[in-house]
């Protein structure tokens, strides 16, 4: 039985005359996570997009757990979670309430929202990570810091995926701890089994994070390998190639 949760083949997309992905392969495996680099118009929120349904390709196929991955439903049926970088968290709502969004657990005959049981499971979720900087599941999230409120999300997108996260940005602009907090939801996040595919400009935290380095430049795949040996230097000198 296959490990692989993600196999994208053969990607391209284009914009009018502009190519934005050329022939993509890439897989990613049960518990691997996967760092998708590129400089500014390499192609990397064109194919988190595809990967997320939002974005059909005009050319190949994305498959997940073996079935064809070709919209935002699909995605949400395949059990591919989003963690956008603006975070899409209701601010007026408590942590609770944004777990669920768009989930929502209802009773009886007039399906009135099951507040204690969404926050019994919304406790056992955030426990679940290991995260200890979320105690109260009742607090509204316009009082959290930015850093709590990432990991919010994080967990949010764990909590309903089954297969694969994707993740845009997850450390912009947090401090040193709410950085450590996120990283080690992430690997959480891989040790349950969920592959984990991140766009980040963190490239020091991603060389300690990630199983494989996935370089875009111009669209096209430049780089897939191990970090193991890795620098930034050697990174940024691979995603910019002979345009430096």
């Amino acid at each position: 039985m296959t490990t692989d949760v993600l196999e994208i083949r053969d990607v391209g997309k284009s914009f009018g005359a502009v190519t934005a992905l050329r022939e993509v392969n890439l897989t990613v495996r049960k518990g691997e996570i996967i760092a998708l680099l590129g400089d500014n118009g390499a192609g990397k929120s064109t194919l988190m997009n595809i990967i997320c349904g939002s974005n059909p390709p005009d050319r190949g196929a994305v498959m997940v757990d073996g079935q064809r991955l070709d919209s935002v439903d699909a995605a949400q049926r395949l059990g591919v979670g989003v963690v956008y970088q603006d975070l899409a968290l209701a601010p007026h709502l408590d942590l609770a309430e944004n777990m669920f969004l768009g989930n929502e657990i209802t009773t009886g005959p007039f399906k009135m929202l099951d507040r204690a049981r969404m926050r019994r499971e919304a406790e056992e979720a955030i426990q679940g990570l290991g995260i200890s900087t979320l105690k109260d599941v009742r607090l509204p999230v316009g009082r959290l810091s930015g850093g709590q409120r990432q990991v919010l999300a994080v967990a949010r997108a764990i909590k309903w995926a089954s297969q694969l996260i994707l993740l845009d940005e997850p450390t912009a602009a947090l401090g040193p701890k709410q950085v450590d907090i996120v990283l080690d939801s992430i690997r959480t996040a891989a040790a349950q089994g969920l592959g984990v595919i991140l766009v980040s400009h963190d490239i020091p935290n991603v060389l300690k994070l990630a199983d494989r380095i996935v370089i875009l430049r111009h669209g096209t795949i430049v780089a897939d390998r191990s970090p193991e040996g890795m620098t930034v230097s050697d990174v940024m000198t691979v995603m910019v190639g002979d345009d430096a």
